[in-house]
């Protein structure tokens, strides 16, 4: 495949190619390895793409993007497939991954056809004043591989709609259906220059990437390492970053929740995607009086996954994306019984003859999780939970906040004091009630306090914080 440049389709001398995870053995397909210079000229054409774009009507950008979208949907089959071979999900998961991110398009559409600034009273007589917001310019945005499409929508859409252009470096694991969301917006009549995709080795192109003059903004997802040399190394340039880093999350079960419902939450939020999502429950923290009963139906539902390719039927959780990131997972689960933790289900691959060349953790519950254990503190990626037991309510939002990250939590109770006490007390940015700790729309503020990220949130409107200034404009009209 051929990556987006200036409004055109170029490759380059070398190539990366991109492995399906469920069996590393061959290749899937394969993209442009850039160098340096290859990268340079892609900010030579955002900056001419910005030049263009920000004089763009704003009906005319909601008109593409709103066309972007329809592509998206028309060729999703496609799309998810790609995304499958990739990366790793579920056929129900890709699926649901590119109705998102044209989701995304749409909805920012329709906010760029929306008012950009309000009027404001002024002390001065015969003076009326007002703020505006504008583009800020060329925005860097570095996406991960666990939500390959839904990321890049997810920061593009509100980039593009407020009249940036951008430069975006998708994950080396999973570059194919960044360039598919690129080449429907390229198809739906984007101006040459304002969408640049960038393939290629970190260590080839990095220095480039994120040293360039023209960079008004990074918005990054992934790692807390890679964020936080981010965030330093951009400081001294008064570059803005907008960072959605890592998660510990935990949901509590309290003795009066319906369990059955919190056994199946938890479930489908600890092992959805193959926990490989930010806002992944894996610490489940339960009182002493339902842990017994709540085990036994957290392991049922357990019991009833299917782990195998995403393109299989009957699928219900796929691999992980590398043998690194499965190679990672293993060990951090080795690591818990080493110190004490018990396996109840999972804790090893599969190694019969048809997964065993795939990326594959079986789903793993531990108990006897105590807070000095490394996997009740640090971000586990996969389909593991960590479970603790807890006497009371003050003790399960202690065990909650008992971590450096503040993404999501989530608590199961049918007691509506408590329930309220929980949001009020809990250090997250993502609370939930009685549901999962995943799943958010696309209209709803997005982002982590602490060590799991910046202070922009991203999506809904608070997305276009970040990717707008703010001009403040007085006239007087006296004599």
């Amino acid at each position: 495949m051929e990556t987006l440049s200036g409004g055109q389709w170029v490759a380059s001398g070398e190539w990366l190619d991109v492995h399906d995870p469920s069996d590393v053995r061959t290749p899937v397909a394969r993209v442009p390895a850039l160098s340096a210079e290859d990268v340079t000229r892609a900010y030579d054409h955002a900056a001419q793409g910005f030049a263009v774009w920000k004089r763009t009507s704003p009906f005319e950008r909601a008109r593409i993007l709103n066309g972007a979208a329809r592509l998206l949907r028309e060729r999703a089959e496609d799309i998810a497939a790609d995304l499958v071979a990739e990366m790793g999900k579920t056929r129900a998961e890709a699926t649901g991954e590119v109705g998102k991110a044209a989701d995304f398009l749409e909805y920012y559409a329709g906010i760029a056809r929306e008012g950009y600034g309000t009027l404001l009273h002024d002390v001065r007589p015969d003076t009326r004043t007002s703020f505006q917001r504008e583009p800020i310019g060329v925005v860097l945005a570095i996406t991960p591989w666990n939500d390959p499409l839904l990321t890049p929508a997810r920061k593009l859409a509100p980039c593009l709609a407020a009249g940036n252009a951008a430069v975006l470096k998708p994950a080396t694991e999973t570059p194919i259906v960044a360039l598919h969301f690129a080449r429907a917006l390229h198809d739906a009549g984007l101006p040459a220059g304002v969408l640049n995709v960038v393939t290629g080795r970190g260590s080839v192109i990095g220095d480039a990437l994120i040293a360039d003059p023209r960079i008004a903004a990074v918005t990054f997802t992934g790692s807390n390492e890679v964020g936080e040399g981010l965030r330093a190394s951009l400081a001294a340039g008064n570059v803005r970053f907008q960072g959605e880093l890592g998660g510990k999350n935990a949901t509590a079960v309290l003795a009066d929740a319906d369990l059955p419902a919190a056994a199946k939450a938890v479930a489908a939020a600890s092992f959805g995607q193959a926990g490989q999502r930010c806002t992944a429950t894996s610490r489940v923290i339960v009182e002493a009086a339902v842990v017994e009963r709540f085990t036994e139906l957290l392991l049922a539902e357990v019991a009833v996954l299917r782990t195998g390719p995403g393109a299989a039927a009957g699928t219900t959780m796929g691999p992980l994306v590398s043998p690194r990131q499965r190679d990672g997972v293993l060990a951090d689960i080795d690591l818990a019984v080493k110190q004490g933790a018990a396996v109840l289900t999972g804790g090893d691959r599969p190694e019969d003859e048809a997964r065993r060349h795939g990326c594959y953790v079986n789903a793993t519950v531990l108990a006897d999780v105590t807070p000095e254990m490394n996997v009740w503190r640090d971000e586990v990626f996969g389909p593991v939970i960590a479970l603790r037991t807890v006497g009371s309510f003050e003790e399960a939002v202690e065990a909650v906040n008992d971590s450096a990250y503040g993404l999501a939590a989530a608590v199961f109770t049918q007691n509506l004091t408590s329930a309220y006490r929980f949001v009020e007390e809990v250090e997250c940015g993502q609370v939930a009630v009685n549901t999962t700790t995943s799943g958010w729309d696309v209209h709803h503020p997005f982002g982590g306090f602490r060590d799991s990220g910046s202070a922009f949130k991203e999506q809904g409107t608070e997305a276009l914080r970040f990717y707008t200034r703010v001009k403040t404009v007085a006239f007087h009209f006296g004599a």
